[in-house]
């Protein structure tokens, strides 16, 4: 009954990334510590892809699963590797049997370092893998068929909850950016009003008169029609620039 309930918790707690609380360092640790409590195995560690298409080790059960998560990165070899890019499940049950000739140079320092089986989960969506969940156990076949899918589940519900915090924060971005642009509009809404006042000219033409004048002097326009705004800068000390004379084509016949 206490791992039902422990369980329950665990999955509301990662399916919630929209708490102002939310820190994906603290919730990937979580991820492994749960997974270490749940699923029997030994340690847990989380990799994620980074934004130029490698892994990176983001949150490890301990120092020794650190270590062989860096391992893996480093030496481009492990199932973490071959999970993230197959996008599908990798398990070997026995380091010391065929994991020998599958992972040459990992398999080897994971018997060193005390573990007898492992398994990698890939934390996807649909298309979209993000990393891979890791699973060691110190004895060999450590994790059952049962675990196994519930490991899986959990590596799901953390990839939407970290992919959902994700597109939060980029709309948020988005809505500030457009936030941003209104508030320049308006900016220069003013700005061509002050200059068509002052000069006697229309509103059109102020704006071409605010428009050259921050291309020749390579400034924002934004910025120019700020000082205008704030009384920085007149119509008359605005700058024409020069036309650009565009070459007439060569009449044939």
């Amino acid at each position: 009954m206490a791992r039902q309930s422990l369980l329950g918790r665990t999955f509301v707690e990662l399916a919630d990334t929209l708490v102002d609380t939310y820190d994906v360092l603290d919730f990937l640790h979580l991820l492994t510590d749960r997974c270490v409590d749940l699923l029997g195995v030994t340690e847990a560690g989380v990799m994620l892809a980074d934004p130029v298409g490698g892994l990176r080790v983001m949150a490890s059960s301990s120092e020794r699963m650190r270590a062989m998560e860096l391992f893996e990165v480093q030496n481009q070899d492990g199932p973490c590797l071959d999970s993230w890019t197959t996008s599908a499940p990798v398990s070997e049950g026995d380091l010391t049997g065929a994991g020998q000739t599958r992972w040459p140079s990992f398999a080897p320092i994971a018997v060193h370092a005390g573990f007898g089986s492992v398994y990698a989960l890939p934390m996807r969506l649909r298309e979209n893998c993000i990393g891979a969940l890791n699973l060691f156990a110190e004895r060999p076949n450590g994790l059952s068929d049962d675990d196994a899918l519930l490991g899986q589940a959990l590596a799901d519900v953390a990839s939407i909850g970290i992919l959902q915090e994700r597109l939060t924060r980029e709309q948020t971005v988005v809505t500030e950016q457009l936030q941003t642009a209104l508030t320049s509009r308006i900016v220069i809404e003013q700005a061509k009003g002050s200059v068509a006042q002052q000069a006697g000219i229309d509103v059109d033409a102020a704006f071409t008169l605010i428009r050259s004048h921050a291309r020749h002097h390579n400034q924002r326009l934004t910025a120019v029609a700020t000082d205008i705004v704030q009384r920085r800068l007149f119509a008359d000390a605005l700058t024409l620039a020069p036309a650009v004379t565009r070459p007439k084509p060569d009449l044939i016949g």
